[in-house]
C-alpha cells in the first residue's frame, strides 16, 4: 500500500525549507498526516526493518527514555517499510509507545531520509520539523549506527527554541514600531 497522500512539489527535504505534507497508515490501520502536526514539533524517525538488532535497539531506547520525550511536548513517530500488521505486531512485542508508519513503496522515505551517497537500504535518519513545518534538522547515517536520545532530544528543544526566537523578533518589530509611532506623536 503506498503513501495515501504525499505532497510531491518537493523532490527532497532540505534544512530551513517546508516539509511535505503526507499521509501514511499507523500501526493502528489509522490514517497519520504530517499537517495534522502543525504546531508542534515533529520527529520523523525513519529506520529499515522491525526486529533487526539496530532498529529495535533503537526504538527500545525511544520507550526507555519516553518521559524525557515527552517532556519534549514533541509529536514522535516511526516510519519503515513494513505493514501496519507487521508494526502492529513489532509495537505490541516490543511496548513501543509512538505510532510506527507503513511506508512499503518508500516514497516517504525517499523524500526525506534518502542519503545522496548510500543505498535507502543501508540507511537510517531522523527529521526534526518545528511547529511551523520547517525542516530544522536532518540526519541521515548508515543503519549499523543508531542515532542517540540525548541528540534527538537536544534537537527537538532547538527546533522548539527557534519558534520562541520566532516570537521574540516578531515581538520586538511590534515594539520598535509601536515605539516609533508613540514617538512621533
Amino acid at each position: 500500500m503506498p503513501a495515501l497522500y504525499v505532497d510531491d512539489s518537493i523532490d527532497k527535504v532540505a534544512i530551513g525549507q517546508p516539509a511535505p505534507d503526507f499521509e501514511l497508515r499507523t500501526d493502528e490501520n489509522q490514517s497519520w498526516r504530517l499537517s495534522d502536526s502543525h504546531g508542534r514539533v515533529t520527529v520523523l524517525l525513519f529506520y529499515p526493518q522491525n526486529e533487526t538488532l539496530v532498529c529495535t535497539k533503537q526504538l527500545c531506547s525511544v520507550r526507555d527514555h519516553w518521559s524525557d520525550y515527552l517532556a519534549t511536548k514533541a509529536t514522535i513517530v516511526g516510519i519503515s517499510p513494513g505493514t501496519p500488521d507487521e508494526h502492529r505486531r513489532f509495537s505490541k512485542s516490543r511496548k513501543l509507545p509512538i505510532p510506527l508508519l507503513a511506508d512499503p513503496d518508500r516514497t516517504i522515505t525517499r523524500i526525506f531520509a534518502e542519503h545522496w551517497l548510500y543505498p535507502l537500504s543501508f540507511t537510517r535518519g531522523v527529521v526534526v520539523i518545528d511547529a511551523k513545518g520547517i525542516v530544522r534538522n536532518r540526519d541521515i547515517m548508515l543503519r549499523a549506527f543508531r542515532p542517540s536520545d540525548e541528540k534527538i532530544i537536544t534537537d527537538i528543544y532547538a527546533a522548539r527554541g527557534d519558534a520562541l526566537n520566532d516570537v521574540y523578533e516578531d515581538l520586538k518589530k511590534r515594539a520598535a514600531s509601536s515605539s516609533s509611532i508613540h514617538g512621533a506623536l
